[in-house]
């Protein structure tokens, strides 16, 4: 590879030629921030991908000839380094295979599971971790291609735990952040690893490691001084080169004022009011917004839900809730069968409760652009958000943003990393289903001068702790690390 963004020429993954590019920021995360679009004569365009992550950091790598290393998203997609947006972007190819191995094996069969509390049981295979850590070898070479002398590089996730280290070793003069967005598991689980002490020293190769929760930092340094030959303290790991390694929590946000916008809009406004319509326009609209995975707790809730029906304490009259299931990693059979067993309970709870014209539940096994999405949350009285294990929970703190009419609940569980923030909401242990109802009915009968106190401090911190301020606090604490 070469061009104006001075990318590594590899000779081979044994033994790269690395060249120093000229990037003095540098963001490597499995997927790059844009899309493919393609329009009806054929012709490629990229579009940027939605989401707070590209938007935090988007102003930094204009200031700073930033670079972005990821992956397309489609097997054996490799287009030369591009500019979208001003900013510099460098695709790492994976082969179909590798996509199989490294992507739905390793990372969302083997770490998703076992970081998230081990609500699937994880898979552990040789052969997948063998793809993992070759991968991260090709991200980590990418990204020393393109980093100028004393750049910063900032790698995102579980997905690419071993780039700080590799990347060490190939540029020592670089300035290496880490942030992990997933939950990162306590002692006893995360020993079941086969390779828990490659993991840790991959992740020891960065200067911060920043996590969404305190326990997980703390959890982090723990395991490297039980398990590797680093010294840790407090925040404070010694690694066994002799560097100091600093683990710290920085709780990830939103864009508030895209959310806010949109929720200002009038045409958004008017689509909420027909929302409610649509729906039967019951006293009260629940809502559930989440990707369709094992983790988020959509069962527990639903199965709250139906009890609370069957014991006559609401009726479809009363109350819809509304579960929006975005697709999810629908290749991997976890996700087949969660799919199953999630539609089959909807079905059961409307043919037992529901009648023609007003179900119980209503349930929507699809993806929602950013208007509708605003749209619902300005909709619903009570927003559910009920995982059983979650890094953070963006969708707790876009329903804030959207509440610019101080309106509204929000039940957050307790395993959630936002329930550290959001004082003002309702916290719930989602296993307890008799409290969750409990909870349920506080909320929809809540006083309205109760729940405009309590929304007006959840707001009072959301709006103050966006993104771009997470995003600034990392990094600042990155170059004086």
């Amino acid at each position: 590879m070469s061009g104006a963004l001075g990318l590594v020429t590899v000779k081979d993954e044994e033994d790269p030629v690395v060249r120093k590019g000229t990037s003095s920021f540098v963001v490597v995360a499995n997927r790059l921030p844009v899309d493919r679009v393609t329009d009806d004569e054929g012709a490629t365009t990229w579009r940027r991908s939605p989401g707070g992550l590209v938007t935090a950091l988007a102003p930094v790598m204009r200031a700073y000839e930033g670079a972005w290393v990821g992956w397309t998203g489609t097997p054996d997609d490799a287009p030369e380094p591009f500019t979208s947006e001003d900013m510099g972007l460098v695709a790492v190819p994976l082969s179909a295979e590798e996509t199989s191995l490294y992507y739905e094996g390793f990372s969302n069969a083997t770490l998703w599971p076992l970081y998230h509390d081990v609500i699937v049981a994880p898979q552990f295979h040789r052969e997948w971790w063998d793809a993992y850590r070759k991968v991260n070898r090709r991200f980590a070479e990418a990204a020393a291609g393109v980093a100028g002398d004393g750049a910063v590089v900032f790698v995102q996730d579980y997905q690419l735990q071993l780039v700080p280290r590799m990347l060490r070793e190939l540029r020592p003069d670089l300035k290496i952040g880490f942030f992990m967005h997933i939950p990162f598991p306590p002692p006893e689980l995360f020993a079941q690893l086969p390779w828990r002490r490659q993991i840790l020293e991959g992740l020891l190769g960065a200067d911060l490691v920043g996590f969404q929760r305190l326990g997980a930092a703390d959890n982090f340094v723990g395991l490297c001084a039980r398990l590797t030959d680093a010294v840790a303290t407090d925040d404070l790991v010694l690694a066994d080169d002799g560097r100091k390694v600093l683990a710290r929590a920085f709780p990830i946000s939103i864009e508030v004022g895209e959310v806010s916008r949109l929720a200002s809009d009038p045409a958004v406004r008017a689509r909420s009011a027909t929302i409610r319509e649509e729906i039967g326009s019951p006293e009260h609209m629940l809502l559930g917004v989440d990707r369709l995975d094992y983790t988020k707790g959509i069962g527990h809730r639903l199965k709250a839900w139906g009890e609370l029906l069957a014991d006559g304490e609401v009726t479809p009259d009363e109350a819809v809730f509304v579960q929006v299931a975005t697709p999810s990693r629908e290749r991997v059979e976890a996700y087949q069968t969660l799919r199953d067993d999630i539609e089959l309970q909807v079905g059961r709870i409307n043919g037992d409760y529901g009648r023609i014209g007003t179900p119980a539940v209503q349930y929507l096994h699809s993806s929602y652009d950013r208007p509708e999405l605003v749209a619902l949350l300005r909709a619903a009285d009570v927003m559910v958000v009920t995982p059983l294990r979650d890094g953070m929970n963006l969708v707790a703190k876009e329903y804030v943003a959207a509440r610019t009419d101080l309106r509204g609940t929000l039940v957050l569980s307790e395993f959630a990393g936002a329930a550290d923030e959001l004082d003002g909401a309702f916290l719930v242990n989602p296993h307890d289903i008799d409290g969750l109802k409990h909870i349920l009915l506080e909320a929809m009968r809540l006083p309205d001068a109760e729940a405009e106190e309590r929304m007006r401090r959840l707001r009072d911190h959301v709006m103050t702790h966006d993104v771009a301020r997470w995003a600034r606090e990392f990094l600042d604490t990155l170059r004086a690390a």
